[in-house]
């Protein structure tokens, strides 16, 4: 079944289109992260403003260093430590769509631990964008049931797992790090 649900929602991703999916925190909307056209998708779909950035994520941290120019040692410790999924807003984006990365240059990156988001980025070989399932402006749903019909029907294809749970999830926590280790909370 997982596999299945992988193999079908990459079919996707490689054509261009977008997705939604269960996160270690709440249900996302995704595409890859490379790939423009889809990114602004996903930007019309939620009637967000392309300057309100969204993160990535990737499935291991050994990929940060792929996607930002420079890495503060202090980032695998946060992410290793991290008793929450944890976003880091890092500056030196790069390999990303320009759509992803914020006029600072930096962009929010997150190792997931969820085995269908693992194993996802493993086969396509790059970071899935992940944004909330919501129209921009509305709240987050916290399970599958509380999200928009105009989402669901939005999207090239809706990831068939965990879509009963009634679980309820919330976001990651995100702190913006600098390339000397200094961090601060954006949301916890």
């Amino acid at each position: 079944m997982l596999k299945d649900e992988v193999n079908k929602a990459l079919q996707v991703l490689q054509e261009g289109g977008i997705i939604l999916y269960p996160t270690d925190t709440i249900w996302g909307i995704g595409c890859d992260a490379t790939n423009t056209e889809a990114v602004k998708k996903i930007f019309a779909l939620k009637q967000r403003e392309e300057s309100k950035s969204m993160i990535i994520l990737v499935d291991t941290d050994n990929k940060l260093q792929s996607y930002i120019s420079e890495v503060p040692e202090i980032a695998y410790q946060l992410i290793e430590f991290a008793e929450n999924p944890l976003t880091l807003v890092m500056p030196g984006a790069k390999n990303l769509s320009p759509a992803l990365i914020a006029e600072d240059g930096s962009v929010g990156i997150r190792v997931t631990n969820h085995p269908f988001c693992q194993q996802l980025i493993q086969r396509l070989r790059k970071p899935i964008v992940s944004t909330s399932a919501n129209i921009s402006g509305q709240p987050s749903p916290e399970y599958f049931g509380k999200i928009s019909p105009n989402i669901i029907d939005g999207v090239d294809y809706v990831v068939d797992i965990d879509q009963h749970s009634m679980e309820k999830k919330a976001p990651s926590t995100i702190m913006r790090l600098a390339p000397n280790g200094s961090f601060e909370f954006i949301r916890r």
